[in-house]
């Protein structure tokens, strides 16, 4: 296997994502190609060299339908000769969409590639695909499906998390993020998105609330409480956890993943093409996985795709120094933290999507992005990204800092 690297990356800022978010009037095709037109620039690529570029999308319907990948790399005027796909794992598409990217190029047959996402929730719902899990009763009974805020309070409940430990870690989240960017950590990263007359629409994460504490999240109701209980939900997810008498319902806008738009891009390739192309690599991809999980339960992945990972790096937990886990819910992360033993000074350093915001299918590709900024900045070696998926599975990349 030849060794692949990670020699750039980039991320456009995440607005919130609703009409009145500031990213919202440009169009899903012009966000993603935000970060590809930045790689291609600050790297001096002559595009030729790109064997592919893989971009998550969760949603692709309407305006982010049709390879919505594709279209924006007409668009960001790569060479014609460029392929491209979009791909959907559900919240893991960002960084499924890396590792596609990089596996070629770690057979050998390739040399440059790029994976990233894009997600414009204000102008293309969650949800608008419809599909069958949701939709088809006879899946739905077979499986036990319920709504992903219900597994979250599932999971909690499971586990025994209260709502004071969620609303606590979610306060941290924002505080950590309003640091990050008062301390221009994500300086060499974020680059603005400017509308089509060149004016400025964003060049931070719109999200963010530094004043946030566990006091002020206390007064927010339990966002899937009238879900499980008056739409039976809760009886379903009971069905399955019949060792639970009844499910508390602790998760709340506050201190769940945000709606944001927002786009990302990694460049990866060999050291043979690092070298022709006078790029210096950042990092080493170890090793990657995706695993699949109970799909009730649902959000209990990250744990189980890590530990894949890094049997596959041959490596242990105790071998990570910084740990990048998606703030799907303030849960999923407290459980990572517990299964693997996880001090939280290790985990979401710079704060995460409960305060920046989870734009589907480009999150795993930022918070990548973000692993390895933190790796430069704080002179660590070694980080381990992860997100929970819908529908029951867990994505997992171990990277080394060169």
């Amino acid at each position: 296997m030849s060794p692949t690297y990670i020699l750039d990356h980039v991320r456009t800022p995440r607005g919130k994502g609703k009409p009145d978010g500031s990213l919202h009037e440009i169009t899903p095709v012009k966000l993603a190609r935000v970060p590809l037109m930045a790689l291609r620039d600050r790297n001096r690529l002559d595009t030729r060299e790109l064997s592919d570029v893989v971009m998550g999308c969760v949603v692709p319907v309407g305006e982010q339908g049709g390879n919505i990948a594709r279209m924006a790399v007409l668009d960001a005027d790569f060479d014609h000769g460029v392929p491209a796909v979009q791909i959907n794992r559900y919240c893991g598409s960002g960084l499924e969409a890396v590792a596609m990217a990089a596996a070629p190029v770690m057979a050998g047959q390739a040399g440059l590639a790029i994976g990233g996402g894009i997600e414009m929730m204000s102008r293309v719902p969650m949800g608008s695909d419809g599909g069958a899990w949701a939709q088809d009763p006879q899946l739905a009974t077979k499986t036990h499906f319920v709504m992903q805020g219900i597994s979250a309070d599932l999971l909690a409940s499971l586990r025994g998390h209260g709502r004071r430990d969620l609303d606590a870690y979610a306060a941290e989240s924002h505080r950590r993020a309003a640091l990050a960017w008062r301390e221009g950590r994500f300086g060499r990263s974020v680059v603005p998105v400017h509308d089509f007359l060149g004016l400025a629409l964003l060049d931070h994460d719109e999200t963010i609330r530094p004043d946030t504490t566990a006091d002020s999240l206390a007064s927010l109701k339990p966002a899937f409480a009238e879900m499980g209980q008056r739409y039976g939900y809760d009886s379903v997810a009971l069905q399955r956890y019949p060792q639970l008498q009844a499910i508390e319902h602790v998760h709340h806008a506050g201190n769940s993943s945000g709606i944001v738009d927002g786009a990302a891009a990694v460049l990866v390739g060999s050291a043979e093409m690092a070298e022709r192309l006078q790029v210096k690599p950042r990092a080493r991809i170890r090793s990657f996985a995706a695993i699949g999980s109970e799909p009730t339960l649902m959000l209990d992945g990250p744990a189980m795709a890590a530990r894949r990972a890094l049997q596959r790096a041959g490596m242990s937990a105790s071998d990570i120094e910084l740990w990048e886990l998606n703030e799907a819910f303030a849960t999923v992360v407290l459980t990572m933290m517990e299964e693997l033993d996880i001090p939280h000074e290790r985990m979401n350093v710079n704060g995460g999507a409960i305060a920046m915001g989870h734009p589907l299918g480009a999150t795993g590709a930022m918070i990548l992005g973000m692993a390895l900024d933190e790796l430069e900045r704080s002179g660590r070696a070694t980080a381990l990204v992860s997100l929970c998926v819908a529908a029951g599975m867990g994505s997992a990349m171990v990277i080394e800092r060169i």
